[in-house]
């Protein structure tokens, strides 16, 4: 890997793509695969993993687990070094050219952008919004079916199903429907028919299709025992009810929605990019907007004006290679070149079991039975090959940006700033420059503030000056460490919140945090963005926390790093200490563990997106309001859950205290994927090191082949509080920190006494226990009179 030093980690241009539709998936493997040098790809996406749509009917039916049918796009995005914003594009601010997000944080800057974010529910009927489920968009239907599923069945009672749209995406899924209704009934011991099943469509059943497709499935309907009411639609939606045209009103206990979908409503109401009737976007047969040079759209929510195509998954897979080509070329200022679609394209529709029709023009072939079998087969084959592509990642290439065309283009200034790279000065002369440390304080108003901090940011003097209130003592701490997320608003957040744990463990309250950050050489533009979005994410931290943002020191080097050096302030008679911990506590934590293996299979591209994003969830939580309860409910000793990991930081209250502790293996919580990763045999690089502290665990060939008992040295990112509090009091305390939104809290474990010497040594000072794991003395269900606490005055 190339350090973010050498000329060719240089950002000349920022690609911006808003969605991962199909079009995107390919655009991101292609880049992945190809990169450009000097380009930054940047995925906005409110899901992280893509739904193929082909796979959808089967998913519904049951042939297929959830994991076969959707694209991880995080592995995608690390293996090509791209950045991933877990967030939703709901504006273009065109003037600044950034895209506007629904969180709030600062927008993503484009050179080049494009969109292809699929289409979203448009119920115009009324009560449809109130009383049916929505197929649109596709990435959060199977939830929804799998809910519908679970409420019929629960509920035992005889359930009418509606779907209403008979275009062949309603056809697929009512059948698919009904054949997962049936088997899961049969699996159950169930009345088969516990749900009877109506498809109401507008005009004819699958009108784009031939006449010999649609009689085909008229009769797979009959056997099936699903009705077919055509050139009917509905008019109303009610509860139990659904209203036609013609007045018949019929039962409806559940409403499929299946109709055309719309464009998101974004798109019209924040943006002023041309758009057809319908609000999804017109663009030239390049796939470029018809409006704005340098964005594209591809996909369903685009309407490619000279070559008009159904809503349908084949063309927006087929848009892949072509917008991969102009995005190219977009960025090297080159031309576009012009995209025809294929006027016919080869279908294969499910009929609910593993059956399939084939649709091309006017030929049609299968049905249920042995003809359909087979092209079930061969469709099943078609989509697990495309679905493979995204799934195993080749080895990617690496790209040169001195010869590359990209930086020729950039011009003469550009390429000076590029070749100085390697002769950057040292030392102060490192330091970010004054005029682009103004822009961005200027761009993070208003700065975090605290009425303790005499002198600070807003004031030329050389240090700030906080003051400690009447009646409390300092606290001091510091953490640094570099980036290892992609996005450096998400790291900003992640820093703050580890930096500012040592203060709320210590039930001190942060007054004022300095600063320590380095960001990466490049053109002066992209330094200045990149301290700007990194601070931003911890002053939205700092903010909330009341905490002064009273200065730093920012420089330039190899990779992006951010610290803090933070002063707090706390009565000293309400001053929790590690070592406060009393014999017979319960031992709390306030957050699952794993974030050092999940970040080490990250960077393998090893990790799934659903995972990152939980523990990215986990770290950006504060825990101030778990400090202030596990205070308020009796806590005697505290520390945050960090680098030496949970055992490591156990071990460190056990002999700060003078006691001993049983920790329940099974009890920790964990964060999702952190077991798989562990059981792929990924660790964190600073895994060895904390392993060492084995020694203080009394039994450990009883649990160290345990699948958990690795985790319990993963070093930790901005983990949660681990305390002791009165057993008495330990149910309210978890009640309440639940509450509060830590909803992973637990009780793991219980301080015991230190007792007299016997053969265990004297650093063993944590009994881990575990699921058939024998012990003797057992009170409680925890062992007693079984470790030292490692002290000189302990005959153990």
């Amino acid at each position: 890997m190339k350090s973010s030093s050498s000329p060719d980690a240089i950002v000349i241009k920022d690609l911006v793509l808003i969605g991962g539709g199909h079009a995107h998936v390919y655009v991101l493997k292609a880049l992945a695969m190809r990169p450009m040098a000097g380009v930054r790809v940047t995925l906005i996406a409110k899901d992280l993993h893509t739904p193929y749509s082909g796979m959808l009917p089967g998913l519904v039916a049951g042939h297929y687990e959830r994991d076969e049918t959707h694209v991880d796009l995080q592995p995608i995005c690390r293996a090509g070094k791209f950045r991933v914003i877990h967030d939703e594009a709901i504006g273009i601010d065109h003037e600044e050219k950034r895209v506007v997000l629904r969180s709030g944080r600062p927008g993503a800057r484009f050179d080049v952008l494009s969109v292809d974010v699929g289409i979203t529910p448009s119920a115009d009927v009324r009560g449809a919004n109130e009383h049916a489920t929505a197929v649109k968009p596709v990435s959060g239907f199977n939830a929804r079916w799998e809910a519908m599923l679970r409420r019929v069945i629960e509920g035992g009672k005889h359930c009418e199903v509606v779907v209403v749209g008979g275009g062949a995406g309603g056809a697929e899924l009512a059948l698919s429907m009904r054949h997962r209704m049936r088997e899961e009934c049969k699996r159950r011991g169930m009345n088969e028919d516990l749900a009877s099943f109506t498809l109401v469509t507008r005009g004819k059943l699958m009108p784009s299709h031939a006449p010999r497709v649609r009689n085909t499935f008229l009769q797979v309907f009959d056997d099936a025992g699903v009705k077919v009411i055509e050139d009917d639609g509905v008019v109303e939606a009610g509860e139990g009810f659904v209203t036609l045209q013609s007045g018949r009103k019929i039962e409806a206990n559940e409403v499929i929605w299946c109709t055309q979908a719309g464009a998101a409503k974004w798109l019209k109401d924040s943006t002023d990019l041309a758009l057809d009737e319908n609000g999804f976007i017109t663009v030239n047969a390049t796939l470029e907007s018809t409006s704005h040079k340098d964005i594209f759209a591809a996909g369903d929510v685009a309407n490619v004006l000279k070559h008009p195509r159904p809503k349908a998954g084949v063309f927006a897979v087929r848009q892949g290679p072509p917008l991969d080509k102009n995005l190219r070329r977009a960025l090297l200022g080159e031309s576009l070149v012009d995209f025809t679609p294929q006027k016919l394209f080869l279908g294969l529709l499910t009929t609910g079991g593993k059956h399939a029709v084939l649709s091309y023009g006017n030929v049609a072939m299968g049905g249920v039975g042995p003809i359909g079998e087979r092209l079930w087969r061969w469709k099943d084959k078609i989509d697990r090959k495309w679905m493979k592509m995204y799934q195993e990642m080749e080895e990617m290439a690496e790209a040169e940006v001195e010869s590359s065309a990209l930086a020729l283009s950039a011009g003469a200034e550009t390429m000076a700033a590029i070749r100085a790279v390697p002769m950057r000065c040292g030392g102060c002369g490192a330091k970010v420059g004054a005029t682009v440390l103004s822009r961005v304080m200027k761009r993070l108003e208003p700065i975090p503030t605290n009425p303790n901090v005499e002198v600070g940011i807003d004031q030329p003097d050389d240090a700030a000056v906080v003051a400690v209130p009447e009646g409390m003592v300092g606290v001091q701490t510091v953490d640094y460490f570099r980036a290892f997320v992609d996005d450096p608003y998400i790291f900003g957040q992640i820093a703050a919140v580890h930096a500012l744990g040592d203060c709320w463990a210590m039930g001190a309250d942060p007054h004022a945090a300095l600063a320590i950050a380095t960001v990466p050489y490049g053109l002066e533009a992209q330094v200045e963005e990149t301290l700007y979005q990194i601070m931003a994410g911890a002053c939205s931290i700092l903010r909330d926390a009341g905490c002064a943002l009273a200065g730093g020191h920012s420089s330039e080097g190899a990779e992006l790093s951010l610290g803090f050096s933070v002063h707090g302030a706390a009565p000293r008679e309400k001053l929790m200490k590690k070592g406060g911990m009393k014999p017979g506590h319960k031992i709390i934590v306030t957050k699952p563990i794993g974030t050092g293996t999940l970040f080490a299979a990250d960077m393998r591209a090893k990790a799934q997106g659903r995972w990152i994003s939980n523990a990215l969830d986990s770290m950006r939580q504060p825990s101030a309001t778990a400090a202030r309860t596990l205070f308020d409910h009796g806590a005697t000793a505290c520390t945050d859950v960090t680098g030496f990991g949970l055992l490591g930081h156990l071990v460190e209250m056990c002999k700060g205290s003078g006691v001993a502790a049983v920790l329940d293996m099974d009890a920790v919580p964990i964060l999702p994927g952190a077991l798989e990763c562990v059981e792929l045999g990924i660790t964190s690089s600073l895994q060895p090191a904390n392993v060492r502290l084995a020694r203080a665990v009394a039994n450990p060939t009883a649990v160290s082949g345990a699948k958990r008992y690795p985790l319990l040295f993963d070093p930790q990112t901005a983990g949660g509080m681990l305390a002791s509090v009165p057993s008495d009091r330990a149910e309210d305390t978890v009640e309440a920190l639940k509450r509060d939104g830590y909803v992973h809290t637990a009780v793991i474990g219980e301080v015991l006494e230190c007792l007299p010497k016997a053969a265990t040594a004297p650093e063993q000072v944590v009994f881990v226990a575990a699921a058939n794991v024998p012990f003797d003395g057992v009170s409680n269900a925890r062992p007693q009179k079984i470790v030292s606490c490692g002290t000189d005055a302990c005959n153990l």
